[in-house]
Order: C-alpha cells, then structure tokens, then sequence
C-alpha cells in the first residue's frame, strides 16, 4: 500500500512497533532473581552485617585503646590534676612528675618540621603537577613518596650518624652566627651546639612528613577545574599568574589539610627523633639547640623503667594526652581536605 493511501491510525500503528522494538533492543536493567526460601534476601543481610561488622572494628578499637589508656592513667590524673601538663618537673624518685616540657618538645619539633616541609612539598607538587611533563613529573613522585617506605629507625641511624655531624659543623654555627645576631629572632639559635637537639630532630621529622605533603598537595593541584586555567589563560596571564591567582587560591584548604597530615605525623613518630633531639632537659627554653624531649621519646626511653605505679602511670597519661592530639589534629586535617574536595565537586557540577 502507498504511503499517501494508509490511514493515519494505520501510520500510528507502525510507529508505536518501530518504538517498542528499540525498546527491545535497548539493554535491560539488571534484575534480581529471588531464589528460593529467600536466600537473595538473607544473603544480603549477611553481607550487609559483615561489613558492617569490619567497618566496626577500627572504631571500637579505637574507643578500646582511649578506655585502656585512662584506666592505666587514672592514678596520676587522680594524683597531679591538670598540674601534669603545665609543669616541667619529672623526678621518678619522689614521684613529682609533669609533663609540659614533653609537650613543648613535641610542638617544636613538628612547628620546625612544618617549616621545612611545607614549602619543599608544595613545590614540588606544583613542579609535577603544574611544570613537569608525564616522563619527568612521575618518576619524581616516586622517589620523593618512596621515602615513605623507609622505617624510621634508618631516618634515625642516617640522621645520628650523617644529619646531626653535618648540622653541628655547617648549619647551626652558620644559623647563630647570622640570624643569631638579630634581636628577637637571635633567641631560637642561642646557646652551645650539641649537635642533639630540638632542631636536628625537626629537620629529620620534616624529611619523615615531605611525601605524605607532596602527595595529598599534588592530587589536591590536579583536582582544580582546568576552566580555572583556562580563564586565566584566556585574559592573557603568564603561567605564574595562573598558579597564583588560580591554582593556589582555590587549593589553600586542601594545602592546609596536607599539612595536617603531615602534623598529625610529626606529632607521633618516636624512634628517629628519640636518636638525634637529645633526650636530656626538662627546661624549657626558647632556642632551639637545646638537647629536649618529645612525648613519644620520652615514652619510648623511659617506659620500661617504670618501676612504680605512678610512674607507670605518668608515662601512660602521656601516651594519652599525645594521642588526644594527634587524633584532634588529624580530624581537623581530614575536615579541610573534605571540604575541598567537596568544594571541587560542587563546581564541577556547576
């Protein structure tokens, strides 16, 4: 039958067949087949209870560990109060102990290693994210992140055996006799070079931190919106416009949240710092060659010498004041990092 002799219900017709046998041919959903006795259903719930079980795990034994460590600690924070953080005097004899000169320490040595580290992993992030093509930018990040394989108990023979002789010779003598002479600033390079102090036992941290930096800063550089870019190649901008007024600016929670990171790291790390920070004072003091204590140190050297219960206790309430901090330390990093990654999503959906 001609075109121009068929009805128009007959046309009809012929397209409503045309459009169900696209159907047809269109892939079909995934569909699940219940077996019998419901064994879909209960294997499901199975599953569902396992993981769930797994996901359990990490958290309880996290709250396991925090009881552990106040039960062990309550006789010292029964004893001392909040005394024990704002005091420096640690006399296992008399059983006077507080630990305000370990927490200094602690801060100091991550405040140094931050110093040192941030720039270097920024910079580097930004060479193989921003400059370096693929054959150069890749091999790059993997030896700088492939320090983070190595134990820290060889971060601590190299930095005892090759940092702190180096330190002690070349860069704490240049360092007091340059920015030693300035007024305020002279008070952080006062005083005689041991070659085992506060400052060698940044340096050596900021060396542990620089991949965890450089990775997460590298990832957060790639995540920015080319139209970033884009728009600022569009107006004319050298490629260092571009990085500064684009890239970086957009970038500076997730920066941020590497960083902390990076702290949350520093905050905790024992054996490489026990060798090269000195281990010797309880003072606390503004300069930086002074031989002092971090918590973890402080942990690791005098742990098996408590013979006493409060002691014992003294040492344990340290490990939980330490890991209260570098959990607060690393939810805080972890919050900037979501935020910027959730920022970025959000653009990309615009």
């Amino acid at each position: 039958m001609a075109e121009a002799e068929r009805t128009p219900a007959e046309q009809g017709a012929d397209a409503f067949d045309v459009v169900a046998a696209a159907r047809t041919a269109m892939p079909q959903p995934l569909t699940t087949t219940k077996l019998a006795g419901g064994a879909t259903a209960s294997g499901d719930r199975w599953f569902i209870g396992a993981v769930t079980g797994l996901a359990a795990v990490a958290v309880i034994t996290f709250a396991a560990l925090v009881v552990l460590l106040v039960l062990y600690a309550a006789p010292a924070v029964a004893r001392f109060g909040l005394s024990f953080l704002t005091t420096t005097v640690w006399d296992p004899v008399f059983e006077r102990f507080g630990a305000a000169h370990l927490i200094y320490g602690t801060l100091v040595t991550s405040a140094v290693a931050l110093l040192i580290a941030t720039p270097l992993g920024v910079g580097a992030a930004l060479f193989v994210a921003e400059y370096a093509p693929r054959w150069l930018g890749d091999p790059v990040s993997f030896l700088v992140e492939l320090l983070a394989v190595i134990p820290s108990i060889i971060y601590g023979l190299w930095g005892f055996f090759v940092l702190a002789p180096f330190m002690r010779a070349w860069i704490e003598p240049a360092l007091q006799n340059t920015v030693g002479q300035l007024p305020l600033l002279g008070a952080l390079f006062s005083g005689p070079i041991l070659g085992r102090d506060l400052l060698i036992g940044g340096a050596i941290l900021s060396v542990m931190i620089l991949p965890t930096i450089m990775a997460i800063t590298r990832e957060v550089f790639r995540a920015v919106p080319d139209t970033q870019r884009e728009g600022m190649l569009a107006l004319g901008s050298t490629r260092w416009e571009v990085i500064r007024y684009a890239v970086l600016p957009y970038a500076q929670g997730g920066i941020a949240g590497a960083a902390g990171l990076g702290l949350a790291r520093a905050l905790g790390e024992t054996m490489a710092v026990t060798m090269v920070v000195g281990n010797s004072s309880s003072a606390i003091s503004a300069s930086l060659f002074t031989p002092g204590y971090t918590m973890a140190s402080a942990i690791a050297n005098q742990f098996t010498e408590a013979d006493k219960e409060i002691y014992f206790a003294a040492i344990v309430e340290v490990a939980l004041a330490l890991l209260l901090v570098s959990t607060l330390v690393n939810l805080l990093s972890r919050l900037l990092v979501w935020r910027f990654v959730r920022s970025v999503g959000a653009d990309v959906a615009v």
